[in-house]
Formats: structure tokens, C-alpha cells, sequence
């Protein structure tokens, strides 16, 4: 079987699944007598090994094969859910990603699976013998409970149960109690179930069966189905309905009395009394959602399932592409119109303006996604971070529902993981007592928060753990030759920022080289973006990253410095104002302007960019804000404001910092966009 065409949405899928393992285990961590967790976990895992196993990964088959055997003993209670084997399991699902990375990169190379494989089967040794044990002493001290487990129905009856099977038998039914075991090489376990059905329901009524309807349907279900059946047909009849299905093993059916089902019930009622007395604090909540369910008044119809399409990456790419060249051929025939004075033409190009925004708007909503991509993989993260370090600390994530551009959302991984890694290693204090002593809790807390502010996403990364030591960094600072005499304590601890500045005196693992900050700035502003820091001594830092919401079509503000047309985004722009000379202030042989009550830098475009000097007698200062930096840019004229697309400089002007792209304007010329973030 060719099986290159299923290829991508293996892949897809694999990912998928593995991620709801990552988000699972955790979760089995946290709770370890989930039960329904447990089942979703060993589910997941069961497709993962179906899947590679029909693509022909066969070595991904066997290790998703030992893992389950673990996940296994979990369900049957031989095996505790600890610390320790858990980690063992998050190895074997890194082991699996690997995998499916190379995969998906098309690298032949193996990965080396002997090591995790004998640490799992190692585990379901040490499940299983502490089960035999447990059996042995179970035969020791439970004879008589498990001769009654014998005689009796293997199948539990409620009320509702045992009144339906009463009121028929004293009608003239036969009820039968049946259980029977599907052949261990059955492909189709969903299907046989189907069939056993179809048959028995043609010559009677199904009342109860374990597993349930939709357990069957999912093939969520080992071989074994126990049913309570009610019918006309005697004992033997039903036994050659039944005969006629293949991959039955072995059929077991007994005539229920009105004593099995009292005896039975009182039996179930009683055990099932103490069971729901002890669950009852863990099924409250669903039980009250149920409840309220039922209770709300009657709804709309739904609406049908798989109303969503993959789409390939590529063709969304073509798509915006095409979208943003005809941005660029409205705006030249929006200049056309304004030359030539053609008021017809106005018209149309009012409609076809609404037009194109609608489907830029959609374009943009369609690239859109949700953080929640990225954020995912962070309470892994801190897990492990937890472990290695020995320090007790919680991932709290809030707005995760945020959306992003694909592109930033691509890129945004990386800079997050330094700064979560460096909050759990810099941050969040070394002993409980530390916090104590401090009036906190002694579980560390790391918030990942999201918002929309107008037309950016804020991230923040948040501890509540040492905070920055400012005099500390002031003495790197000065150790690197960087003077920081006139620099606020904000500016300071901002510095480590710069690249190769690190405040830990020892290099390990997780920091300590100096590259992680330098990396997050670079790969935020290389977003159009920006990163601050806000910290105090003891209690904390947050680290505050704002990006752009898209990076393709923006709104920017065309002015013209010297002979050049630039544009500048208006999401960086505070305001603008008239320039007068008598305003300009010198400090530090600096121009500054005083602007609101506050001191503000003045950056004269022309001689920042090597241009010539305009001969204009009107000047203006653009102000902008970049963080919690702000200041003026001098600029000669403004020329209004314009739907722009953002164009890549390419290769040879790709060292360009002073710009993020170049942009086509109505009049056909090629315009830089100025990178704001780089000039101030």
C-alpha cells in the first residue's frame, strides 16, 4: 500500500496527538487517580501506534507499544502514578517527537530507542510483580468474595436497570446476562460490536451493556462485552444468533431470575452507595453541569461537524500575496484618479477600496492564531525546569485565546523560553524558606499573560521571585566599560539586554552565558516589535513584549526627509507637532525637547540616515514611542497617511537595521519603511 499520499496528515496528526499527551500527563501528575484522564492518555497513545504502525514506522509502533503497557498497569492499579516514571514517560514522548520531526525533514537516521525501551519495560516489571503479590493475597483473603464473583453477573444494575428486566420477565421475556470474548486478532473490534447488535436486537431489546454505546463506537474497549439482554428466544436460540458472527472466542449466556436481579441490585446498590460517597466531591461539578444542561430551555439545532479545512501554508501565503498586490495597484489607481480628476472612476474605486479592505481583513483573520500554539508547550517546560532545579514553581497562563499573526506566532517560541527559563532559574528563590521568611507562598509563581492593546499583542512573563539586584548590575555594567552615570534604574537593568551581559557569577545548564536576553531582543525586534523590564528587589519581574498584530499590511505615516520618501508606522507614532527652534534644549551636548512634562531626545532623521539637508522652511517632529522609550524624529514634510504592504529588502540590503522593509506607493515608487525600534 502506498502510503505517501497520508503522509502530511500523519504528520499533523502525530503532532496533534502528542501535544494532548504532553497537556495529559501533566495533568495525571497533578491528579493521579483521574480515571478519565488515564483512558485519554492510553486512547491517544493507542492511535499514535495504529498510525505509524499502517505508515510502516514500525520502531515508533514498538516504543508507543511499551509505553502503553505502562499506561496499562496505571489503569489496572498496579502501577502508581509517581514523579519518577512519569519523567520516564515524558522522555519516551520527546523520543516521539524527535521521530516525527525527522520524519517530517525526511533525515533517515534512526533515533536510539534501546535505553528508553529497557527503562520502560523495567517500570512494567516492577508494576507487574507488585500486582502478583497483591493477587496472592487477594486468593488468601477473599475466597468467598471472589466464588460470588463467579455465580453472579458480571454486569452491575441500577434501579431504572433491575425494574425494566423485572417487569419483563413477569411479562414472559426471558432476560439473559451475556458476555462474550472477541478473537484477540480482531481488526475491527467497532464493527464486530456492530454486528452482535444488529443481530441480537432483530429477535429482542439490549437493556444494558458495558462497555458503553460510545465506548464500542471509539473502540475504547478491550475484547470483553457483557450485555443484559431481554427477548422471546430461549437459551439456545440466542446462542445460534450469535454463532453465526466470526471472531467471537467464546460465548457465556445465563437466564437471569427475578432472585439473580434482586440479589444482584442489592448487592451493586450497596457497593455502588459507598463508591458514589466517596467520588462524590470529584463528580459534583459535572454532575451540577449536567443538571443545569438538562434544566436550559430547548436550542437551536447544531450545527454540522467538520465546518474547518486544512489549508497548505503555502497557498495562504499565495493568497496574502495576492491580496497585497492588489492593495498596491488600488492605491496607484487612487493616485491615477486624484491626477486626472476623473470623478466616475472615484466612485467605482470607492467600492473596490471597501472591497479590498473586507478581504484584507479576512486574509489577516484567516493567518491569525491563537497563542495557545505556542503557550502549550510552556507547563511542560516549567515541570521539568521544577525538577532539575529542585524548586517548587507553578505556570500560571491567562489569555491564551490571544490571536497572532503566523509569522510572529512562528518566531515568538524562542525569546518566551528564555525568559520563562531565566524567571525559574534567576527569578523564582532557591529554598521554601527563603519565600516564607518573605511572606509568600512557597510555590513559586510564573504568569504568562496575554492581551490586545489596539493594533498590538502584549505578552507578559511575570515571577514573584528575587526581583534584579540594580547595584549589581550597575557593577557589571561598569566591569564591561559602560558608563552609567546619568542612567535612571530603569535604563540600567534594562542592560541586560545587551549581548554577552549575564548578572550569574556561575554557568549551568539553563543560563548564565549571557546570550539568552540578546537573543529575546533581537528576535522581538526583528518583529517590528519591542521588549521592556520592570523589576523590584524581592518581589519580582515582569518582562513586557509588544508585537505588532500582523506584519504584512500596515497603516504608516509617509513623510519626506531631504529628497528621500519614508514611511513610519502609525502604531509607533504617539503624535506629531510643529517644530520651532526656540523649544530645542541641549543636555550632555544632546538636543532634547520638553514634551508633555517629560525630557525627550530629538533624532534628526537626514543626519541619522546620511541624508542631505532639506531647504524646507516647515519642519515637523514626529514623536514616537518605542516601549517605554519616546522620542522626536525630525522630519521635513508629512505627505499623509497610507495602507502599506510591507516588502522584504532581500539579501544584499538585508543589513540594513535603520529599516523593516521597502513598500511600493501609487506613483509606482519604492519606499523605505523606517524601523523605529533601531532609530531611537
Amino acid at each position: 500500500m502506498d502510503t505517501s499520499q497520508y503522509l502530511s496528515m500523519f504528520l499533523e496528526e502525530s503532532k496533534d496527538n502528542l501535544q494532548t499527551l504532553n497537556e495529559a500527563l501533566l495533568q495525571l501528575e497533578q491528579e493521579p487517580d483521574n480515571v478519565d484522564k488515564l483512558n485519554e492518555i492510553f486512547r491517544v497513545a493507542h492511535t499514535i501506534k495504529g498510525m505509524a504502525a499502517t505508515m510502516g514506522y514500525n520502531t515508533m509502533a514498538a516504543l508507543t507499544h511499551k509505553m502503553e503497557d505502562v499506561l496499562s498497569e496505571f489503569r489496572d492499579g498496579q502501577l502508581k502514578v509517581t514523579q519518577q516514571v512519569v519523567t520516564v514517560l515524558f522522555k519516551c514522548l520527546d523520543t516521539l517527537e524527535q521521530m516525527v520531526d525527522n520524519i517530517e525533514n525526511g533525515e533517515e537516521q534512526e533515533v536510539p530507542v534501546d535505553d528508553i525501551i529497557t527503562k520502560l519495560e523495567s517500570i512494567s516489571e516492577k508494576g507487574a510483580a507488585g500486582s502478583n503479590e497483591k493477587t496472592d493475597e487477594a486468593k488468601k483473603v477473599e475466597p468467598s468474595e471472589q466464588q460470588a464473583d463467579n455465580t453472579s453477573p458480571k454486569i452491575s444494575l441500577n434501579e431504572y436497570d433491575a425494574n425494566v428486566i423485572r417487569q419483563a420477565i413477569e411479562k414472559g421475556y426471558n432476560a439473559f446476562s451475556i458476555d462474550i470474548n472477541l478473537s484477540k486478532s480482531t481488526l475491527l473490534k467497532s464493527a464486530r460490536a456492530f454486528l452482535i447488535f444488529k443481530n441480537l436486537e432483530e429477535w429482542g431489546e439490549i437493556t444494558k451493556s458495558i462497555p458503553s454505546t460510545e465506548d464500542l463506537e471509539a473502540e475504547n474497549f478491550e475484547f470483553e462485552i457483557n450485555l443484559v439482554y431481554l427477548t422471546h428466544k430461549n437459551e439456545n436460540e440466542v446462542k445460534e444468533i450469535l454463532q453465526d458472527i466470526s471472531e467471537i472466542d467464546s460465548i457465556d449466556i445465563k437466564q437471569l431470575t427475578l432472585e439473580d436481579i434482586k440479589a444482584n441490585y442489592a448487592e451493586e446498590g450497596s457497593k455502588q452507595e459507598v463508591k458514589e460517597k466517596k467520588q462524590e466531591k470529584k463528580v459534583a461539578p459535572k454532575k451540577k453541569e449536567e443538571k443545569a444542561k438538562k434544566n436550559k430551555p430547548a436550542e437551536a439545532p447544531h450545527k454540522k461537524m467538520h465546518q474547518s479545512v486544512r489549508v497548505d501554508l503555502e497557498r495562504l501565503d499565495k493568497f496574502l500575496n495576492m491580496v497585497s498586490e492588489l492593495v498596491i495597484n488600488r492605491t496607484r489607481l487612487e493616485q491615477i484618479s486624484q491626477n486626472y480628476k476623473l470623478a466616475e472612476l472615484n466612485e467605482t474605486l470607492e467600492q473596490v477600496a471597501r472591497t479590498t479592505n473586507d478581504l484584507q481583513d479576512l486574509v489577516m483573520k484567516i493567518r491569525m492564531l491563537p497563542l495557545d500554539t505556542v503557550f502549550n508547550r510552556f507547563p511542560r517546560l516549567v515541570r521539568d525546569l521544577s525538577v532539575e532545579l529542585n524548586k517548587e514553581m507553578e505556570l500560571i497562563i491567562e489569555g491564551q485565546d490571544t490571536e497572532l499573526d503566523r509569522t510572529v506566532i512562528d518566531e515568538i517560541g524562542e525569546p518566551l523560553i528564555h525568559l520563562i527559563r531565566n524567571s525559574a532559574d534567576h527569578g523564582i528563590e532557591d529554598s521554601k524558606e527563603d519565600r516564607i521568611a518573605r511572606g509568600k507562598d512557597p510555590v513559586g509563581k510564573i504568569k504568562l499573560i496575554a492581551y490586545q492593546e489596539g493594533t498590538k499583542a502584549v505578552i507578559k512573563v511575570q515571577d514573584d521571585g528575587n526581583g534584579i539586584d540594580v547595584e549589581k548590575v550597575r557593577e557589571k555594567a561598569e566591569e564591561r566599560g559602560i558608563n552609567t552615570e546619568n542612567m535612571s534604574e530603569n535604563e540600567i537593568v534594562n542592560l541586560i539586554f545587551d549581548q554577552g551581559f549575564s548578572t550569574n557569577d556561575k554557568v549551568t545548564d539553563i543560563s548564565g552565558r549571557g546570550v539568552g536576553m540578546d537573543v529575546v531582543k533581537t528576535k522581538i525586534s526583528a518583529l517590528g516589535g519591542t521588549v521592556d523590564m520592570s523589576t523590584q528587589q524581592g518581589k519580582g519581574t515582569t518582562f513586557t513584549i509588544k508585537l505588532p498584530l500582523t506584519l504584512q499590511i500596515i497603516t504608516a505615516l509617509l513623510v519626506k526627509v531631504g529628497s528621500e520618501n519614508l514611511a513610519i508606522s502609525l502604531n509607533a507614532i504617539d503624535s506629531v507637532i510643529d517644530y520651532d527652534e526656540s523649544q530645542i534644549k541641549k543636555t550632555n551636548n544632546k538636543e532634547v525637547i520638553i514634551y508633555r512634562g517629560n525630557v525627550l531626545p530629538i533624532i534628526r532623521v537626514n543626519e541619522k540616515l546620511n541624508l542631505p539637508k532639506s531647504d524646507s522652511k516647515k519642519v515637523y517632529i514626529v514623536i514616537v514611542k518605542v516601549g517605554e522609550k519616546m522620542a522626536g524624529l525630525l522630519v521635513d514634510s508629512l505627505m499623509g497617511q497610507q495602507d502599506i504592504v510591507i516588502k522584504p529588502l532581500g539579501k544584499t540590503l538585508k543589513m540594513l537595521k535603520e529599516y523593516i522593509g521597502a513598500t511600493i506607493l501609487g506613483d509606482g515608487l519604492v519606499t523605505l519603511i523606517l524601523d523605529v525600534a533601531a532609530l531611537v
